[in-house]
């Protein structure tokens, strides 16, 4: 009669078996997890875009108008998954509107153009409000309006919007402010840990050209803004790094002829980045 398995007697053993076979069972839902959200998403992305949120995209975002066929369709499909994706909840009284969902997730998803969309992971909600709104304390970053804020994101946390100026930022496709753009280039900026200018780049040796072209140019718009002289770029972006590319990223989309002319080297940078060119962009499309 053959002997009886011996079994390790440390518990030590035991303990890092278990362990193992746990976190291999909670490895394994995560994988079916991220390939339901997968499939999800280009469901949803191949879905039809309602006719109504077509309108309301022409009328309240002309930046769509004008670009390319491939784009816009590609836009919309970004746009039906945002809205899928993020909840929205109306502050001071506003309720939220179709017309208020798709004209943020329109511009927000104008960043993920051409990209490998991840949705801003890490938050789901955005608070609206009907105009400029006041809190204590704040997120990484705010866009402040004299002593109201318009918008502002926070780190592994909601993002705030005020409804009136994201709608004008919206319309005004030229004048460089888009709280939207703003305030979501924030959300990019954040997919690597550190809100601090420098986005999730394709690999490392990236982040040496990014920091060349950047620095640069930050502290020269930051002698500028002591000296009261305008550039391009918001001053607001001479807040800090973080500030600087937001800001940046808002006048690559409304500004590009100014910004190429200006800041070439930047502008390829933001251009190898976002994977588009608004220099390309007519109004015909």
């Amino acid at each position: 009669m053959p002997a009886p398995l011996a079994l390790p007697a440390d518990k030590g053993f035991w303990i890092l078996a278990v362990a193992g076979a746990v976190g291999l069972v909670v490895i394994t839902i995560l994988l079916i997890l991220r390939r339901a959200r997968g499939v999800r998403r280009r469901r949803l992305f191949a879905a039809r875009f309602p006719d109504e949120w077509r309108r309301l995209t022409e009328k309240n975002v002309p930046m769509y108008c004008r670009m390319p066929r491939e784009l816009r369709a590609e836009l919309e499909g970004h746009v039906n998954v945002f809205v899928a994706e993020k909840e929205f909840t109306g502050c001071a009284g506003l309720e939220i509107s179709d017309e208020i969902r798709v004209t943020i997730a329109a511009q927000a998803c104008i960043l993920l153009l051409g990209r490998e969309a991840h949705y801003f992971p890490g938050f789901t909600s955005i608070f609206v409000y009907p105009t400029g709104y006041f809190a204590e304390g704040g997120g990484e970053g705010g866009v402040v309006d004299d002593e109201s804020r318009l918008g502002e994101s926070w780190k592994g946390g909601p993002l705030v919007l005020s409804w009136r100026d994201a709608l004008h930022g919206a319309r005004d496709v030229r004048d460089g402010h888009n709280v939207v753009m703003h305030e979501f280039a924030h959300k990019l900026d954040e997919e690597d840990g550190d809100v601090d200018g420098a986005p999730l780049l394709e690999n490392r040796s990236r982040y040496a050209a990014w920091a060349r072209a950047l620095l640069p140019e930050f502290e020269e718009l930051v002698e500028k803004t002591r000296r009261h002289k305008r550039d391009v770029v918001d001053e607001y972006g001479a807040t800090n790094l973080a500030e600087f590319f937001a800001e940046l990223t808002v006048a690559f989309f409304e500004k590009p002829q100014q910004l190429k002319k200006k800041h070439p080297e930047l502008y390829d940078q933001v251009r190898d980045f976002y994977k588009v060119d608004p220099l390309e962009w007519t109004a015909s499309g």
